[in-house]
């Protein structure tokens, strides 16, 4: 038996359950320590993108949307999936902000990555922080979109908002309450990494399936 944090975790067997537009669901045979396997099942996801765009008054913008699951309207950043295959994650969050915000920034910096929610998706949310708006035409919305109330609020009240449980949606807490650790350790001015920088778990087995 290997010693705690050395085992390989090998796939012995997989076979998808479901495939569908956005996710597929399959279950993995894994190999556990003490040469037994377990079934894991895993929820493939395209992967996705959150903007936490900051404007010269220092007030951070935030979208009220329906979200089906929990049958309520939550407040988060703009975001949005990958839709193409090796879609350029940086795009697509400009993308994003112009759709749900009719808005442009001129400054760009990767802010966060977010693991979802490990246990049992794939899916993963790069963050980045997004300056020096600008106003541009939105194209027509739709679905939930065509219900989004869009919100202007200064950083220091978004941060309030999170800790107050006003905001539960986990890729806006993690954008939110990154921004305020990264200022406390560098100032108002401060940003994050490159906006290429190494993406380890940009999920690909969805896209791969597409290929397939």
């Amino acid at each position: 038996m290997s010693r705690p944090g050395q085992h390989d975790f090998d796939t012995l067997d997989s076979r998808t359950v479901y495939e569908g537009a956005i996710v597929a669901l399959r279950v993995d045979r894994v190999a556990m320590p003490g040469g037994r396997a377990a079934d894991r099942e895993v929820v493939e996801h395209h992967g996705a993108v959150a903007v936490v765009a900051v404007d010269d008054r220092d007030h951070l913008v935030l979208i009220n949307q329906y979200r089906h699951p929990l049958g309520r309207r939550l407040w988060e950043l703009p975001a949005g999936l990958l839709d193409a295959v090796g879609e350029d994650p940086l795009d697509a969050a400009a993308r994003e902000l112009a759709e749900e915000t009719g808005l442009a920034a001129a400054h760009w910096s990767t802010l966060v990555d977010v693991a979802v929610s490990p246990g049992f998706t794939d899916e993963a949310i790069r963050v980045y922080l997004a300056t020096g708006l600008t106003d541009i035409e939105r194209p027509d919305p739709e679905h939930e979109e065509a219900d989004l109330e869009i919100l202007r609020v200064p950083v220091a009240e978004a941060v309030d908002r999170a800790l107050a449980g006003e905001i539960v949606n986990a890729t806006a807490l993690s954008g939110i309450l990154a921004l305020a650790a990264l200022r406390a350790r560098d100032g108002v001015g401060a940003v994050g990494r490159l906006v290429d920088s190494a993406w380890v778990d940009r999920p690909t087995a969805f896209d791969r399936r597409g290929r397939a």
